[in-house]
Order: C-alpha cells, then sequence, then structure tokens
C-alpha cells in the first residue's frame, strides 16, 4: 500500500494542492455568473427560454405566412375567371380557393383587406393559380374592359371555326352564341344582300384585342365592321361592277380562292379560271365547296354525288354563300384576277386558231401546294396523271 492512505492512485510524492478543496479557497476564485447576467438565474432563465423559443416559432409562422401568400416559383397556366353582379369579397375568395387559384382563404381575405380591399367588377379576369396574392389582387382590381386577349382568326376559317377558336382562347366565349350572333340578325353587314341568313364570308380575319367584357356579338360586330372597311379600302362596289358581278359574288369567289389556293402565286390564276369558267357556264368542280358545312368523316366520292347547293360538280354557278372568310390577298385577286396566258404560252401551243387560249383547269403540281394550270382538258389530264404519278394525288 502506499502512504496516502487506501487511494491507490496516489503516488507515495504526491503533494496536496490548495485547488484540490475548495473550502480553502477564497470567495472570488470559484466558478460564478459572469457580470450582468445574475438575472438568468431561476425562474428567469426559464422565462428567456419560453421567451427565445416563442420568436423562434414566431418566425416559422412568419415564413409560413409568405409562403402562403407568396408561394414561390411559377404560377400555372392561366385560367378564366368570373366576377358576378353583386359578389362580395368573400364569395370570390371562396371561389378562387375551391378553383385552386389560392391556397388559403383566410389569408387572403386578410391580406386583400390590408391593402384597402378589392373594387370588384362584373366581368371575366385572367388568373394564374399559384400566383402571389398581390398578383391577383392587382389582376382583380383591373377594369374587365382593360384586359385584353389576343385572338387570331386565320384567313379561310368559316364562322364555326372562328367561333371555335375564339372559345378555345377565352373560355368563357361560347362556340354556339358566336354563330348565333352571325345568323340572328343581332349584328348586320352593309355587304350582306337583302334576304341573307348568315354573315359567313363577311367577316374578316385578322388579330383582335378581346377584352374580358366583350360577349361573342361584340367580337362579330367588330369582325364585320373590319371586312366592311377592308371592302371600302379596296374598293370592292366599284372593281365589282367593272367586272360584272356584286360585291357579294366577288366575296364568294374570293372564299373559293382562299380555300383552294396553297401558295400566293395562284392566287390570280385560280380566280382566272373561275371567272371564264362562269363565262362559259361551265360547272367549277371545286374541290372545297364539297366539304363545306360536310360530315368530316363522308367519303369524297360520296359528297361527290350528292346534289346539293355547294356541289359545284353537280351545278353550276357560284354557291349561295361564301364558303369561308377570305383575307385581303384573295379578296384582291378576285378583284384583279389574272388574266389568260399569251399565244406563245405552252398551254396555248397546238390550239386551233379559232380556239381562244383562256386557263380552264387546274391540279395540284408539287407538295408545296404549287397548281398547274391548263387551258384544255387533254392538257389537265396529262397534269392529272404526272401528280399521280409523282404521289401528289391518289
Amino acid at each position: 500500500m502506499s502512504g496516502n492512505g487506501s487511494d491507490p492512485l496516489l503516488t507515495d510524492d504526491w503533494v496536496a494542492d490548495p485547488w484540490d478543496d475548495a473550502a480553502s479557497l477564497p470567495a472570488d476564485a470559484l466558478e460564478t455568473t459572469p457580470p450582468g447576467l445574475d438575472f438568468l438565474r431561476g425562474p428567469m432563465r426559464n422565462l428567456v427560454i419560453i421567451l427565445v423559443a416563442t420568436l423562434l416559432l414566431m418566425g416559422a409562422g412568419g415564413l409560413w405566412v409568405v409562403r402562403q401568400l407568396n408561394p414561390g416559383g411559377a404560377p400555372g397556366v392561366a385560367v378564366n375567371f368570373t366576377v358576378n353582379e353583386g359578389d362580395t369579397l368573400d364569395a370570390v375568395v371562396n371561389r378562387l380557393d375551391a378553383q385552386g387559384i389560392i391556397g388559403n382563404a383566410t389569408l387572403f381575405s386578410w391580406y386583400a383587406r390590408s391593402r384597402g380591399g378589392i373594387a370588384l367588377l362584373p366581368g371575366y379576369y385572367s388568373l394564374k393559380p399559384g400566383d402571389s396574392a398581390g398578383n391577383i389582387i392587382d389582376a382583380l382590381s383591373t377594369p374587365p374592359a382593360q384586359t385584353f386577349v389576343k385572338v387570331t382568326f386565320p384567313e379561310g376559317f368559316t364562322v364555326a371555326q372562328m367561333g371555335a377558336r375564339l372559345a378555345e382562347k377565352i373560355t368563357f366565349m361560347s362556340p354556339a352564341d358566336f354563330v348565333a350572333a352571325t345568323t340572328n340578325g343581332s349584328v348586320t353587314s352593309t355587304l350582306a344582300p337583302a334576304g341573307t341568313s348568315s354573315l359567313e364570308g363577311l367577316l374578316f380575319p385578322d388579330t383582335y384585342q378581346v377584352s374580358g367584357d366583350d360577349t361573342e356579338a361584340r367580337v362579330v360586330g367588330r369582325l364585320s365592321s373590319m371586312m366592311e372597311r377592308v371592302a371600302r379600302q379596296e374598293n370592292l362596289e366599284s372593281s365589282a361592277r367593272t367586272l360584272g358581278y356584286t360585291p357579294y359574288q366577288v366575296l364568294i369567289i374570293a372564299s373559293l380562292i382562299e380555300r383552294e389556293a396553297k401558295v400566293p402565286g395562284d392566287r390570280a390564276k385560280i380566280a382566272q379560271v373561275i371567272y371564264n369558267r362562269l363565262a362559259k357556264k361551265m360547272k367549277l368542280e371545286i374541290d372545297a365547296t364539297l366539304l363545306y358545312n360536310a360530315d368530316p368523316n363522308a367519303a369524297f366520292a360520296d359528297l361527290k354525288a350528292t346534289d346539293g347547293p355547294y356541289n359545284t360538280y353537280m351545278r353550276t354557278g357560284l354557291p349561295p354563300t361564301p364558303i369561308a372568310n377570305p383575307g385581303r390577298a384573295s379578296i384582291k385577286a378576285a378583284l384583279a384576277p389574272a388574266g389568260n396566258p399569251p399565244a406563245s404560252d405552252e398551254a396555248c401551243v397546238g390550239l386551233p386558231k379559232s380556239t381562244k387560249c383562256e386557263y380552264l383547269y387546274y391540279v395540284l403540281a408539287d407538295k408545296d401546294g404549287r397548281h398547274v394550270f391548263a387551258t384544255t382538258y387533254e392538257q389537265h389530264l396529262a397534269n392529272v396523271e404526272k401528280a399521280r404519278t409523282a404521289g401528289i394525288l391518289p
């Protein structure tokens, strides 16, 4: 055993250290709470812990609120939202929540009121689900009459196709109501002859700005007014008279050109073919007329064999109405046909001197949509055979 009692870890040469006996040290030598923090003892320390935890929870809660009002990331695709006459803020907020446009109705309502509320006006609004509350409030604060969507109606669209395109771009619009506005007399056109039951061919295809408070009839009216304006710009009435036709008949011809021509260079030549065949009282035999308002699943041979006002294989003269809404280029072509080929043209070579060389036939010549024109039926048959050999025609 060592000389230090029973502790085997103490060696014989161990010397007592005054620090080993706390009772022998002065009071100021012991560890104490740092000066100035004496209050962090006992109940006060617990209070501070609670306070810090509360602040942390408040920070987390604040972040949650921010995330609810401003989700971050890209918002969804815009949808149309309707504000009805007499809607309250709460009613609108509840529908926004039900449609998934906002994430928390209570917070959105509180935030909107903190900004002074929303001066709601009835109409249609374009809103993006998942957008920030501020952006949604700003959109709802913009009067519908000042909210616009661009809608493009391509040349050659029918009234029905225009109605479908409008509803595709602006979901609160109805294709049926658009078509109805072209037939029920709510919109008229100075270009329509007495007794005309439809504005087919009298609506100018272009890109239009449609506002959130527009109606189908107002859009139809705008398209009709634009066609009247283009007609004045192109001197439709006087030019048609020079050709021996009415303005409405020229628009019918323009619609045929619009549906038949695939490349700009063919328009005026197709116009010349139509005028030549009308003058000779030949059937126009234009495929596009058979397809107008026809069953899309019907076989072409069946359409060709079925008599009707738009079957230009069976009936002479023009169809009773335009078959589409023509653009300016086709209207220009109808007013200024290409004229017939000169005697030196390949299509005129070999014709008897007593035979006038006139464009009377055309058929697709290549996959780009160009047509080849002929003056005789024999030339036309040869062109058809070439097109079949090249795989252009079945």
